[in-house]
């Protein structure tokens, strides 16, 4: 082998070493670059999976938050609903009391205003079945209580006691308008016992 041949021999032998370990570094390279690939691929897809798994628990509470207010909504509607109704009820049992009962429910509201004077006024229902002697026992045997013979058709059930200028409204949606929220927190007990 001539030197020419030798040196291109030695030129080619290094270039084939110097290619190979090039080759090796951009193979070492490029594996390397697929494995970070992979890796940041699978982390993005493991933080995407993340995102996606944490918005759609978000959502999930969000949804089971909603719901729960509807459901409460819906029942505190129900409640209402049901206390108007006895509510309702009240006021029609008190109405529709037989006379004896009626007039002692009526009694016991005058009773509650104590010493009492003035002039009673009924609607002309309650003027007509008025029990005998009605005047004493609302003003309890003293004088100075009038039962009006001029009906007020504008009470529904009770009376309307004036004196002068003051007047005291007892009927029957008055004294329950009044003492509304006593009676629905005993109708809401009543009715929504745990």
């Amino acid at each position: 082998m001539s030197s020419g041949e030798k040196i291109l021999s030695s030129i080619k032998k290094e270039s084939e070493e110097r290619i190979a370990a090039i080759t090796e570094d951009a193979d070492r390279a490029y594996n390397e670059a697929i494995e970070n690939a992979e890796k940041q691929a699978e982390e993005i897809r493991h933080s995407g999976e993340h995102k996606v798994q944490l918005q759609s628990e978000k959502l999930l509470k969000a949804y089971k938050s909603r719901a729960e207010l509807e459901r409460r909504n819906s029942l505190l509607k129900t409640k209402r609903e049901l206390i108007e109704k006895a509510f309702r009820h009240i006021y029609e049992c008190m109405l529709s009391l037989k006379d004896d009962e009626y007039f002692e429910l009526v009694s016991g509201l005058a009773s509650s205003l104590g010493e009492i004077n003035g002039t009673v006024y009924f609607n002309s229902r309650d003027l007509r079945r008025l029990p005998k002697d009605f005047a004493k026992t609302l003003g309890r045997g003293k004088n100075g209580i009038e039962i009006s013979q001029t009906p007020d058709d504008g009470i529904d059930g009770g009376f309307i006691l004036k004196n002068g200028d003051i007047e005291e409204n007892m009927t029957f949606s008055a004294v329950l308008a009044d003492r509304r929220e006593e009676i629905e927190d005993m109708i809401s007990k009543e009715l929504f016992r745990d």
